[in-house]
This record gives structure tokens, C-alpha cells and sequence, in this order.
């Protein structure tokens, strides 16, 4: 700032590098005001519709996600370029306008590599997993070779549709585009393959990884830890600690869960007080949450509600959720009564602390209080979001959702699935006659 005041007092005057260099300084120094200052400069001077300005200007303002501000600089800018044009795509993005985005995306004169990741990792976090599959198809088609930063949405995409024939493909996608398969890639293999529960192809990409930081460490823990396999999740942690990994508040958390999953109670509480005296800064709201689901999962609720009142900070809705949880498990209504009290207390609409609730005293065969939670329920017109799963069939994506009958194979399915509940009923029937 300081030179560029002095090129004025020299009459020197800036060019379209010059305001390029100053407003990314002031996006790089998170100085909002600074940047907008240089905005208004580059205007005095004429040099605001410059595609090279006003590129740096989008890029400042959808940073601080003045989405509308950045459309104006496109608008003021002069034949924008594919930076233009990808850096207000990211801006619609990040505000998950994506109609918006879609329409930028559609539009531009030509797109680039970097344009399709952007679109690709848009609806990968919006939940739109298909549409990310099909935009990186489409992305193939139209002669785009995909980097490195493809693949790690596209993974993410695959993984929540628990496609693991269609992420082994992209699997081997980014072995034909990329050759070695990096550490950036491989942590997004290592968290597919977990999350599909093949630990075998888990373990086999990070075997094969040239280098491995934390947090293909922290992947290849918490896969262990999500799949039931508490056990090698803490050997894998003494065997990161020993090859010198400084581990980090997501691995502490995959330790916790690991814990969980195993019952490992006290073990947990070693992990947790070790981290609370040697270094506090690890532990989250998420490692306390971990804490009070792992109490209340073994039955113990009055450490678990001690934990709660105990914290360094208030509670929110997703501790007496997990609370709420744990008396489902174990049927402890008269807590589960408590925990949905303060869970609609924070969030009256809140539809699953009713189902839970309503689970809990359906465990303990108090049917009255199930009628009357359903009737509350009704009352209010909260209804229970249906369930909805994926099956992967001959490389295909089918999704179902309760009680949708929709699919293009609905008589076929009712059929088979009548054929497997009347065989079921038989083999009950069969197996209760031979105890005679």
C-alpha cells in the first residue's frame, strides 16, 4: 500500500498489473476495506472493466461472498475471460445458488478443467451425487482431461452413494490420467473405500501410497474405527505415533469412535484426559459429543448426563440428541423424556427426537406413550424424512426411497420381495417346530 500511494505522489500511473497486484495483497492480508478501496481507484482511473482487474476483483469479492458486488464487476468487465466467468461460478457455489451456477457453467465461451471441478464439487456437496457423476461423464466426453483436484469430489460423490463398482472406475481413472496416484488422491481412495466398508481395498491403497500424512493416517483410523474394527484402529494409531505422525483433533475423534464402536469406556477416557492435559486445543465440541455418545451407548447415563453439565460450554442440540440416542438403545424413558425435552425445547420441530423418543418407549413396551408421541406428532404435521438407500447393480445406481413406487421395476421387485418374506416366514415356522 505504501508504494503504490508513493507511485501517485509520483505521478506515476498504475496499470491494470499494477491494481492485479495490490487488490489479491489485500484478499491475501483478509483486508476487505483495502481491497474495496483499490475497487474504487481502479474505477477513477478507468481500468475497472480490465478482464485482468476485474478478474482480481471477482475473485476478492466472492471471498468475502458479496456475491452481488462480484456480479457487478462481471457485468462492468470487458470480454471476461474463462477466469472471469469460473471465479463468479465458484461465487454462486459457495452461496449454494447453484441454478445460478449451472447457468454461469453453461455459458461460458470455453471452459476449462477447472470449471468442471468447480461444477463437479459443487453438487458433490450439495448431496447431488448423480449429477456430479454425470457431469464428470459428460466432462470425459467433451475431451476434458481431469486433474488431480477431480477426483477427490467425484470420490466423495461415489462414496455417498455407497457405488463401489462405480468408484473402483474412477479408481482407475485417476491411474490412466495421473499415473502415480499422489497423497491428495490417495486420502480421498483411502475415505471411498472406507466408507463403502472395503477395508480390504483400504488398506491396499494405502500400502501403495508413495507418502502419507495425517490425514491419510486419520482416513485409514477412522475406516477401522466406522467399520467395527476398534481394535486395529488403535494399533494403527500406536503405528502413526511411531512413525513420528503428530496426530491431530480428527484422529483423537477417530480414536473416540473407535472406542465406541468397541465399548472400549475407559480407554476413551484415557485418550480424552491425556488430551486435555497435554494439549487442549485438540478437543472439539465433536470430541465432547463423542464422549457423551460413548456413556450413553454402554448404559452408563449419569456419567453421561454429569459429562453434560460438566462442559466448558452450553450444550447443544446435538449432545441431548446423542443422549436421546443412547436411551433409545437401552430404553431408559424417563432421560429419553428428558433429553427430547431439551432437544425441543432448542428445536421444537425437531421430527427425529420424536421418532427416538417414540422407539424408546416402544422398546420398553409402553405402547400408550408411543400412541401419544405419534399423536403429538400428527398435531404438529412433523413427519419422519423417509429413509432412502442406493443398490449398485451391473455398474447402475438405483435409489429407493420408503414406500416410493416409482421404479421402473416395481412389479418385479414387489414380486421377489414377496418370494423372500413368505420363504422367510416358512423358515420361521419350520425352525419353531423342530424345539417340539
Amino acid at each position: 500500500m505504501t508504494i503504490f500511494s508513493r507511485m501517485f505522489e509520483l505521478n506515476i500511473r498504475p496499470n491494470e498489473f499494477t491494481f492485479g497486484v495490490v487488490i489479491h495483497s489485500s484478499v491475501v492480508l483478509n483486508d476487505p476495506n483495502l481491497g474495496k478501496q483499490f475497487h474504487v481507484v481502479s474505477m477513477k482511473i478507468g481500468l475497472n472493466s480490465n478482464v485482468y482487474v476485474g478478474s482480481a476483483l471477482l475473485d476478492l469479492y466472492v471471498k468475502l461472498s458479496s456475491i452481488e458486488e462480484a456480479l457487478v464487476v462481471f457485468v462492468d468487465t470487458h470480454e471476461p475471460n474463462v477466469v472471469s466467468y469460473t471465479t463468479l461460478l465458484c461465487g454462486y457455489l459457495k452461496e449454494q445458488r447453484f441454478d445460478e451456477a449451472m447457468e454461469i457453467f453453461r455459458i461460458i465461451p470455453e471452459r476449462n478443467v477447472v470449471s468442471w471441478n468447480a461444477m463437479i464439487s459443487g453438487y458433490s456437496k450439495k448431496g447431488c451425487n448423480e449429477e456430479a457423476v454425470n457431469l464428470f461423464i459428460e466432462m470425459l466426453r467433451r475431451g476434458f482431461i481431469p486433474d488431480q483436484s477431480t477426483f477427490p469430489s467425484l470420490l466423495s460423490a461415489a462414496a455417498n452413494m455407497a457405488a463401489l463398482g462405480k468408484g473402483k472406475s474412477f479408481h482407475a481413472c485417476a491411474v490412466k490420467y495421473l499415473g502415480e496416484v499422489g497423497v491428495f488422491v490417495g486420502n480421498s481412495l483411502v475415505s471411498f473405500y472406507a466408507k463403502c466398508g472395503s477395508l480390504e481395498d483400504c488398506l491396499r491403497v494405502f500400502d501403495r501410497l508413495p507418502e502419507r500424512n495425517v490425514v491419510t493416517w486419520n482416513a485409514l483410523i477412522c475406516a477401522h474405527a466406522q467399520n467395527g474394527r476398534g481394535d486395529v484402529a488403535i494399533e494403527l494409531f500406536k503405528r502413526m505415533e511411531y512413525m513420528g505422525i503428530k496426530p491431530n483433533s480428527v484422529t483423537l475423534l477417530g480414536l473416540l469412535l473407535a472406542c465406541s464402536h468397541v465399548g472400549l469406556v475407559d480407554e476413551a477416557y484415557s485418550y480424552f484426559e491425556q488430551a486435555r492435559t497435554q494439549d487442549a486445543n485438540l478437543l472439539k465440541s465433536e470430541h465432547y459429543a463423542c464422549m457423551v455418545d460413548l456413556l450413553s451407548r454402554s448404559g452408563r447415563f449419569q456419567q453421561a448426563e454429569k459429562f453434560i453439565h460438566d462442559l466448558p460450554f452450553d450444550p447443544g442440540i446435538g449432545f441431548w440428541k446423542v443422549l436421546l440416542g443412547g436411551c433409545q438403545i437401552h430404553s431408559n424413558t424417563k432421560l429419553g423424556e428428558y433429553a427430547a425435552e431439551k432437544v425441543l425445547a432448542l428445536e421444537p420441530r425437531d421430527v427425529s427426537s420424536y421418532v427416538m423418543l417414540s422407539n424408546a418407549h416402544s422398546a420398553a413396551g409402553r405402547w400408550q406413550s408411543v400412541s401419544f408421541v405419534r399423536n403429538e406428532m400428527r398435531e404438529k404435521g412433523l413427519k419422519a424424512v423417509p429413509g432412502c438407500s442406493w443398490v449398485e447393480s451391473k455398474c447402475k445406481i438405483h435409489v429407493f426411497v420408503t414406500g416410493d413406487k416409482r421404479h421402473a421395476n416395481k412389479p418385479e421387485i414387489y414380486e421377489l420381495l414377496g418370494y423372500f418374506l413368505e420363504h422367510a416366514m416358512k423358515s420361521q415356522e419350520t425352525d419353531f417346530l423342530r424345539e417340539f
